[in-house]
């Protein structure tokens, strides 16, 4: 008899946990002046259950909440077990595409993972994902909704000629999204004199007036102030003195009001920053750093060979001292409070080292890449990487290669600086008299030059790839000035051509320039005594620091190596010192790469861009000239 009583409870415990596994929800978007007391009256709820499904609205609701609400029929019912899965998310996954993995609903992982339907997804945090889950369409009538389905809180507004739907939106102080949702037939667009639904209360004024006057923005996913700052160039306190309800945070979708310069949007977003002030993300980063240090040369015994070494071996060299500039670079960053876990590995200027060292180390954690070196086994590493998406940081070539998506260029290409140096001269060439020496090697970048300057005069090379001072005295227009590009990468000639010029008198008003200065230019007959006198000018993918001038790198470097830095120790500073800025800037480089801005340090600029179906490469350089001091001045 025992057994019978026991039979009708087991059973209700098998319904009971089918309807656990198989509890369906409904989502509710909190109107204006609801509460979640009147929520629950309206589904018949319980507050504390609206609340465990909601824990962010513990402490009340606001309009336009997305709540979670469960369905009271449940169909389809199963006794099957729901099972899951862990899955930690990787970089640039989405729920679509998680879901898409598993063959199940973004809603289905929303349900399993509330937090989903106020956050967005983080790389590296874990999910559960069900995997057996049947699937069980239950239509649901919204309580909110009469039977002609318009929602009881809701107006109505009737689209007037200029229109559009950032005014609208922004009107009554909802996303593109939301009014869209609202009102699906205008997902192709606006005609004059739709009627939609909108919310009850408007936030502004007329919409069209505030287009004739004002740019409209929509903030974007994980965007906040500091970001719109860069951005916009509006700090906090303007954003939400133009979009008071802006002062409770943003949102992705929001639509922010911005204003117009001179009538026009101001455009004008690639600022120079500092990532100094926009540090969010303390959590600890994990950088990798792969230099070409070839320990197994080392003796360990004997001073005088390591030191033969260093003098016969460049590329030692210059990988120790951009490590020197690495590691300037962690002490700064962890002044400024940033955890660092850095690993360094010796890739010994070899493919094969480099394929090994990455086959035997996980990746799958490391924010970013510092290195290799050698152009070739940077090729290697990105080809390797791409897999787990690890960004890699190219810190020494500038030559086109088959760029990666992974792969950050550091420098900027040789054609990038040509031919901003044939913009600016074309820029500033009114009432200057143009004249061109190039040899036969530089007959690309002649033909360039005659074709954005029309009017430029060339000068021949006599028999030997020289001139005579007559040669230029032809060329020469003394009413005017005149101003001489010069394209060899022969220091005979070069040399030639700079002791010709300052040869000459005063009216002549000459200048110097060149769009690749190269090696060519410190052979040791060319004096830069006459190349300042000259003004000479070119693009540059550096500035010189001054070490009279106060400077917090430089000090400490000269007090901990008792040396000035130079260029590659610098290099490494820059390059390591702006990877953890962007990485205590955002959630990830890639993420802080998507703004529009430029960062500069010591010596060096970034202003990353992303080519189509590749990776990302750095703009960002300077015009630079010798003035009579003998220093490098930035021009642009």
């Amino acid at each position: 008899m025992k057994i019978l009583y026991y039979i009708p409870i087991i059973c209700f415990l098998l319904v009971n946990s089918t309807l656990n596994a198989q509890e369906k929800y409904r989502s509710h978007t909190v109107k204006n002046g609801e509460t979640i007391t009147s929520i629950s009256k309206v589904y018949g709820i319980s507050e504390s259950e609206i609340i465990r499904l909601n824990p962010e609205v513990r402490n009340g609701v606001s309009a336009f909440n997305v709540l979670i609400l469960p369905v009271d029929d449940v169909i389809n019912a199963t006794s099957q077990e729901i099972k899951f899965k862990k899955h930690r998310v990787k970089r640039r996954e989405t729920l679509f595409s998680i879901a898409k993995k598993y063959n199940v609903s973004v809603d289905d992982i929303k349900k399993f993972n509330k937090h989903l339907y106020s956050k967005e997804l983080k790389k590296g945090e874990k999910i559960q994902i069900p995997i057996n889950l049947k699937q069980v369409v239950t239509e649901v009538v919204d309580p909110n909704n009469n039977e002609n389905g318009t929602t009881s809180e809701a107006s109505k507004h009737t689209v007037s000629a200029k229109e559009t739907k950032y005014g609208i939106a922004r009107k009554y102080g909802v996303t593109i999204a939301e009014l869209e949702e609202l009102n699906p037939n205008i997902k192709e667009g606006l005609k004059i004199g739709d009627v939609l639904k909108v919310p009850n209360t408007s936030t502004t004024g007329s919409s069209v007036i505030e287009e004739e006057l004002y740019e409209f923005y929509e903030v974007q996913p994980k965007e906040g102030f500091f970001r719109l700052k860069v951005k916009l160039g509006l700090s906090k306190d303007e954003i939400i003195r133009l979009n008071p309800y802006a002062k409770d945070g943003l949102k992705d979708g929001m639509i922010l009001k911005i204003p117009k310069k001179n009538g026009e949007v101001n455009s004008e977003i690639s600022n120079v920053i500092n990532l100094e002030d926009g540090i969010v993300n303390r959590s600890k980063k994990k950088l990798v750093v792969m230099l070409p240090f070839q320990l197994q040369k080392v003796a360990s015994d004997s001073l005088d060979s390591d030191k033969d070494l260093l003098k016969g071996n460049r590329t030692l060299r210059v990988a120790l001292d951009f490590y020197s500039g690495v590691l300037m670079a962690t002490e700064f960053a962890k002044d400024k409070g940033i955890s660092l876990e850095v690993d360094v590995l010796d890739t010994q200027a070899s493919d094969s080292k480099v394929t090994s060292l990455i086959s035997n180390k996980d990746f799958s954690n490391v924010d970013a890449v510092i290195g290799p070196l050698l152009e070739k086994n940077v090729i290697k590493a990105t080809q390797l990487l791409k897999k787990t998406d690890t960004p890699i940081f190219s810190p020494l070539s500038n030559r086109e290669m088959k760029i990666s998506s992974n792969l950050f260029q550091t420098l900027p290409t040789d054609a990038m600086l040509e031919k901003a140096m044939i913009n600016f001269i074309n820029d500033n060439s009114e009432g200057k008299n143009i004249i061109l020496v190039s040899d036969s090697k530089r007959s690309a970048q002649k033909a360039k030059i005659i074709s954005a300057l029309p009017g430029t005069k060339t000068i021949s090379l006599r028999k030997g790839a020289y001139i005579y001072v007559n040669d230029i005295q032809a060329k020469v227009d003394n009413t005017k000035e005149n101003w001489v590009i010069l394209e060899s990468t022969d220091p005979v000639l070069v040399s030639n051509v700079v002791g010709l010029l300052n040869g000459m008198p005063d009216e002549a008003k000459l200048r110097l320039f060149t769009l690749d200065k190269g090696k060519v230019y410190d052979f040791h007959d060319i004096s830069n005594f006459h190349l300042a006198k000259l003004g000479f000018t070119f693009p540059s993918i550096n500035k010189s620091y001054n070490y009279k001038e106060p400077n917090a790198f430089v000090t400490s470097y000269k007090n901990k190596y008792g040396v000035l830095p130079n260029r590659y120790a610098v290099r490494g500073f820059d390059v390591t010192y702006d990877v953890i800025l962007r990485l205590a800037s955002a959630d990830d480089v890639y993420d802080a790469t998507n703004n529009d801005f430029v960062t500069e340090y010591i010596e060096n600029k970034f202003h990353y861009s992303k080519k189509l179906f590749s990776g990302y490469q750095n703009n960002a350089f300077y015009i630079v000239k010798y003035d009579e001091n003998l220093q490098l001045e930035v021009i642009k």
